[in-house]
């Protein structure tokens, strides 16, 4: 896959770790410029630099930002870092597409939103799944009133990651737990589709470490509907969703959060539609020239998340938190 459209953003990468690596494949399959990386030891940035042959490799975020050849940062630190990366960043003039989740709770990234805006700069989420092309037809399906009035969304983010208690995902002062790494996607997924909750509840099992291990999720929305959510970091299930409305569902097949398929099925069985993603890549790419277009048009906010809704969505997040009682030790 190329994109001929490209503006030609010469994107910086902002910590070389196993998420930057396939953000940064996912970019050259797309035939986007990526000029410089940047990580705390040389080294490391050297390395990463040769593999994707990158022509400039910094020892610190600093000089990364800093660079005069990089016009728009990917953050790809651990969560704690994230608010502190992109201001950085932003501070610099440069634009930021930061990990998500975006950054540790809602106060960090409401900072994070007005600096970019004093900025004139742009600052998203990159929360990929929701420029995938699936996504983008299941938005046009609903839009178009195919479900008719929906009731209910559900969807569940379920690995069997780690319980070693070491482990960055287990460890409270990394922003450790389920609910951050896994969770966003299904509450972020809830959001895209039912808009704002009005009423959020939430069960969770905590490990040795305090560290959220399971979560559940019910939440109602403003048109009455409701939507259920379950992450967990400790064992693997189906990882699928669905829509569900008085005409019609739709049903994600696994993995729904990456590029996958679905099916649109009437109450009588009759299957109304089968959509099937044939893309090149994992799918990092998609947001990347989202972002790339946003900019070529003048525009400092995705369409498709717009930074008020990232906001907004990590104090749901926070909201989950309090209920489940799950506090991060940088929080006051």
């Amino acid at each position: 896959m190329t994109n001929a459209s490209s503006p030609g953003l010469r994107w910086g990468i902002l910590g070389p770790g196993g998420i930057a690596r396939a953000f940064t494949k996912d970019l050259r399959t797309a035939g986007l410029d990526v000029t410089a990386v940047g990580s705390r030891r040389h080294d490391s940035a050297a390395a990463f630099a040769e593999d994707f042959d990158i022509p400039h490799a910094h020892g610190s975020y600093q000089d990364l930002v800093a660079d005069p050849d990089v016009d728009i940062v990917y953050v790809a630190t651990p969560h704690p870092m994230h608010a502190e990366n992109a201001l950085l960043a932003l501070e610099a003039g440069k634009h930021v597409l930061v990990e998500k989740p975006f950054t540790l709770n809602a106060v960090e990234a409401a900072a994070v939103r007005d600096a970019a805006a004093e900025r004139g700069l742009l600052a998203m989420e990159a929360m990929w799944t929701r420029y995938l092309p699936h996504m983008e037809r299941i938005r046009q399906i609903v839009a178009e009133g195919t479900l008719g009035e929906i009731r209910a969304v559900t969807a569940d983010h379920t690995q069997r990651i780690t319980s070693d208690p070491g482990h960055r995902l287990n460890d409270l002062e990394l922003g450790g737990g389920a609910l951050l790494d896994l969770g966003v996607y299904p509450i972020s997924f809830a959001w895209d589709i039912l808009g704002e909750p009005v009423s959020v509840a939430a069960s969770a099992r905590l490990g040795e470490t305090g560290a959220d291990t399971e979560v559940a999720t019910i939440m109602a929305h403003a048109s009455g509907a409701l939507s259920t959510t379950l992450s967990a970091s400790r064992a693997a299930g189906p990882n699928a969703a669905s829509v569900i409305g008085t005409e019609a569902r739709i049903d994600i097949a696994r993995v729904w959060y990456t590029p996958t398929s679905f099916r649109v099925t009437a109450p009588d069985g009759t299957v109304l539609e089968d959509f099937a993603s044939d893309i090149t890549g994992r799918g990092m790419q998609y947001q990347a020239i989202a972002a790339e277009r946003y900019l070529a048009e003048g525009r400092i906010d995705s369409d498709v998340l717009p930074i008020d809704e990232t906001v907004a969505i990590m104090g749901t997040l926070d909201e989950v938190r309090a209920l489940i009682g799950v506090r991060y030790p940088s929080e006051v």
